[in-house]
């Protein structure tokens, strides 16, 4: 279902707006959010080369609305990237969690929603914790021997949350690195550094596939309590999963549980180096709870890993006045919502006592609000108070790298001193 671009509106903010993905390897655009917020938050933005443009919607009150109406407002329907995809990439990103309409999208996380009830991540909670320390510990022993700069994203913003997700789905600890690796081909499909050729995206899809396959097969004889096994004995309408949807389940889990949550970490240890008075709070309240808690929701909202998601009208509508034809997309980005004036009190001001502190930085609400939220927080807790608690200085060495993405919010590189 598609439709015509409309005229673009007039706004006096439309000549100054680019939102795709160059933009996004230079730095975070809050002023072109501040003024889309001001002037045009249901503003029309031209993609070139031949893809459908696209509504950016960057008021919080509209990005919830779209997210919690997923009846009029599709993920289905045209996927949840900014671009049009494929018709057999469509079909695809339709049989992973993320790419499902309801019911549907219910039924199959059913199949696995009681891995991050919060009674199962509180369980998970002194693992994490443990992992976490013998983590803090290794860059200790660097800092004994004389030597404590690190590259955070690789040696320690990586290996927490690979850890955790391989642990939990059922993969082997001698294969976390084949995961890392697959991981950045396939979601840094617009960044050079991690794919090489064209092809290289789809070699990845195709090893990691393979490797499921020879997992799923393993659980079928011998089932143990994970997630693998989860999806080969669970049913779906009293239906077993094929084993493509095996497979895009697989994929959504190891990549979705490990590379959202190695940005949060390397986005968090970035803020606190930029930001020495909170860093130096933390640091004086390293066991208040709740600060702690509080900091970590502040931490989500200054700097989330995902900047948007995309939803296709199913019939005419509007969103805040401006008309939205059927089949055209909306694309909500939470980055904006996280900084609207109208909700959050100073928003561009990190208050790691914020409160309250509704952020955008798992979703808009809704069915699709993320699975792995209360890991997440647990993971970002627990490494940076284990660094901190250790290692109250912290510096950059380099330069941070951002990755080409107007998806995922990524740091790719982060050289940073611990002592």
């Amino acid at each position: 279902m598609t439709a015509a671009n409309p005229a673009p509106p007039t706004g006096p903010a439309s000549p100054a707006v680019d939102l795709l993905e160059d933009t996004w390897a230079r730095g975070v655009p809050h002023e072109q959010f501040a003024l889309l917020r001001r002037e045009d938050p249901v503003h029309w933005h031209e993609i070139p080369e031949g893809h459908e443009g696209f509504f950016a919607v960057t008021r919080y009150e509209d990005i919830v609305a779209v997210s919690r109406d997923p009846g009029l407002w599709s993920v289905e329907l045209g996927s949840f990237f900014v671009r049009d995809q494929p018709p057999e990439a469509l079909d695809s990103l339709a049989l992973t969690l993320i790419g499902m309409d309801p019911p549907k999208h219910s039924r199959y996380r059913r199949l696995v929603n009681a891995g991050f009830a919060p009674r199962m991540i509180r369980k998970l909670t002194a693992d994490i914790e443990r992992r976490a320390e013998l983590l803090a510990d290794q860059v200790g022993q660097r800092v004994r021997q004389g030597g404590a700069d690190v590259e955070f994203v690789a040696e320690l913003a990586a290996r927490l949350p690979l850890q955790v997700i391989c642990e939990m789905v059922g993969i082997p600890a001698a294969d976390e690195d084949l995961i890392f690796d697959w991981s950045n081909r396939m979601v840094g499909f617009q960044d050079p550094d991690f794919r090489t050729t064209e092809e290289d995206g789809q070699i990845a899809a195709a090893e990691i596939y393979a490797y499921c396959d020879q997992l799923a097969a393993a659980r079928r004889d011998g089932p143990r309590d994970d997630i693998i096994s989860a999806l080969v004995h669970g049913e779906v309408d009293g239906e077993r999963l094929s084993t493509h949807e095996i497979n895009m389940f697989f994929v959504t889990l190891c990549v979705a549980g490990n590379e959202t949550t190695r940005n949060l970490l390397a986005h968090t240890m970035l803020t606190l180096i930029e930001h020495p008075r909170a860093r130096a709070e933390l640091v004086a309240g390293i066991d208040d709870e709740e600060l702690w808690a509080s900091a970590t929701e502040e931490f989500l909202r200054w700097n989330g890993s995902i900047h948007n998601f995309r939803r296709t009208a199913t019939r005419d509508t509007e969103i805040r006045g401006v008309p939205v034809k059927a089949g055209q997309k909306a694309v909500l980005f939470y980055t904006s919502g996280n900084r609207d004036e109208a909700v959050f009190a100073d928003p561009d001001v990190l208050d790691l006592r914020r409160d309250p502190n509704d952020h955008l930085a798992f979703g808009g609400g809704g069915p699709h609000f993320c699975l792995g939220a209360g890991l997440a927080r647990t993971e970002i807790k627990a490494l940076t108070r284990a660094l901190l608690r250790r290692f109250p200085h912290v510096e950059l060495t380099g330069e941070p790298r951002r990755m080409r993405s107007d998806f995922i919010n990524g740091i790719k590189y982060l050289p940073v001193r611990f002592s």
